[in-house]
């Protein structure tokens, strides 16, 4: 059974890293931190001591850079990537046609289900990784740092290997946020087998609870939306690193995480092949 699972999931990794558009989208987003750090590089000038905006962070400390770039491609390009691989892992197998020959086959639903999961988890650490990895090259290449170390919001200063570690902290933070994305999406591509109602669906659920976010009079509703924390990146730049939004928006998304792959459950296993 185990040999079999594993089997199953490199078919399925090889399946989605093969997909052009997957690659495409990788590419781009591995473009974003070196486009950033271009462009600080260019413009020049230290940070206001003032600001505390990521983009105005970066100049002068370049391992700010990759914290940068996650938070800029977290509301809405790394969920549109991450959304575009669970359209195509249930979706677009029904479309394609080769779902039923999936549900046909002599292999569990759940067992299904998990690959599936497997193969959309992936490309969302790839993701998060490129952007990571390049940020931090493109930091300590082009934008470069202050000699002492990163200047933190907070006003201290960090060595580099602590200041990795605060990168560590976030992709993998993000990781768990495009989780809850992703299980949410292919619980929508469970039911379709259009893959564009799966993108229209989730990205613009996205957009619109992000628009509810700006609305005082909804603030009731704000606890319960997955946005909500999502300005708490910024929070592993400040000394000492204050836990509480970071943790309790890693737990919202946990919840939606499991909501997600119950309902895909739920549908898989009742599906007519």
């Amino acid at each position: 059974m185990t040999a079999a699972l594993s089997r199953m999931v490199r078919s399925e990794l090889r399946w989605v890293f093969r997909r052009p558009r997957t690659l495409v989208a990788l590419a781009l987003l591995s473009a974003l931190p070196l486009a950033i750090g271009i462009g600080i590089a260019v413009s020049g000038g230290p940070a206001d001591s003032t600001d505390e905006s990521l983009i105005s962070a970066v100049a002068g400390n370049g391992l700010v850079l990759p914290i940068a770039a996650l938070s800029a491609a977290l509301f809405l390009l790394l969920p549109l990537t991450v959304s575009m691989s669970a359209a195509d892992a249930l979706a677009g197998e029904s479309a394609h046609g080769t779902l039923r020959g999936l549900l046909l086959a002599p292999v569990g639903r759940i067992r299904l289900v998990v690959v599936k999961s497997v193969g959309v988890l992936a490309v969302a650490v790839a993701a998060v990784a490129l952007i990571s990895v390049v940020g931090v090259a493109t930091g300590m290449v082009i934008v470069g740092g202050n000699g002492d170390g990163v200047l933190t919001l907070s006003g201290s200063t960090l060595s580099t290997w602590p200041a990795l570690g605060r990168v560590a902290i976030a992709a993998a933070w993000t990781v768990v946020q495009l989780a809850a994305i992703g299980a949410i999406a292919l619980a929508v591509s469970s039911v379709t087998e259009h893959p564009l109602v799966v993108l229209a669906v989730t990205v613009g659920g996205l957009i619109v609870t992000t628009v509810l976010l700006v609305i005082p009079a909804l603030g009731w509703l704000h606890p319960v939306l997955l946005p909500t924390g999502w300005p708490a990146i910024t929070d592993v730049l400040r000394d000492p690193v204050p836990w509480d939004e970071l943790l309790t928006s890693a737990y919202r998304a946990a919840c939606y995480l499991v909501i997600g792959i119950s309902l895909t459950l739920a549908r898989m296993t009742t599906r007519d092949a």
